[in-house]
């Protein structure tokens, strides 16, 4: 069987990841639990603590995030 070598784009947007790639890891990462909204209407995300744990496995430093207001 051929393996597909089409590179496949991850686009960045302000020097984040941006494009169908920061698209598809918003919703995986909503889907999972590991961000959310204070509400329905918030502009912003949080990480919940699944998303701590989850972020982690895969091996990111989320301590290196600044804590905020939102």
């Amino acid at each position: 069987m051929k393996q597909n070598t089409a590179k496949k784009p991850a686009k960045t947007c302000y020097n984040h990841i941006g494009g169908k790639l920061g698209t598809l890891l918003l919703e995986e990462f909503i889907h999972k639990g590991w961000i959310a909204k204070e509400n329905p209407e918030a502009k912003h995300f949080y990480i919940t603590e699944d998303g701590i744990k989850g972020l982690t496995t895969l091996g990111i430093d989320v301590s290196k995030i600044q804590s905020e207001e939102i």
